[in-house]
């Protein structure tokens, strides 16, 4: 649609950004940086969410340090909703010897405010980590430029 560029170019530079974000991810990932704060959560996730058409959920999976150790895509649904499945979330955190998670999923409303089902799953999710002596550490919806951190508006996870 830019003048002066075609379909060749732009698959080009398409593919360069590409390239350049996960390149960006890759060395997030090898410094395992500390999740201790819900800007870095955003600042990690929002390259892979904040433009998406659909709803995509997410789990980051920290030791007992806070530190990133892995991440993973938990669902894909539609433009409003999507589902999570908690024995799968606990299964992978316990596989992954992960002492809590961050839960991370986008709105493509643009609004980062938590819907009724988002606080309703936080907290089953919350209770069923707890069971297993792990810990959900957030819960933080990226919408767009902006997010919303469930910590850091203190929502209940019991």
């Amino acid at each position: 649609e830019t003048e002066g560029i075609g379909p060749g170019k732009a698959a080009v530079v398409s593919a360069a950004c590409e390239l350049g974000r996960r390149c960006a991810e890759e060395n997030f990932m090898a410094a395992k940086q500390e999740m201790t704060t819900p800007k870095a959560v955003y600042r990690l996730m929002s390259p892979v969410l904040r433009d998406l058409a659909h709803e995509e959920c997410w789990v980051l999976f920290l030791n007992h340090a806070n530190r990133l150790i892995g991440k993973e895509m938990i669902s894909r649904g539609g433009m409003d909703s999507t589902s999570l499945d908690k024995r799968v979330i606990l299964r992978r955190a316990l596989d992954r010897k992960a002492s809590g998670i961050i839960l991370v999923h986008n709105h493509p409303s643009g609004s980062p405010y938590p819907s009724v089902e988002d606080i309703r799953q936080t907290r089953e999710l919350g209770k069923a980590l707890t069971s297993c002596d792990l810990h959900l550490v957030d819960h933080v919806i990226v919408a767009g430029r902006s997010y919303y951190s469930f910590s850091d508006e203190k929502v209940e996870e019991n």
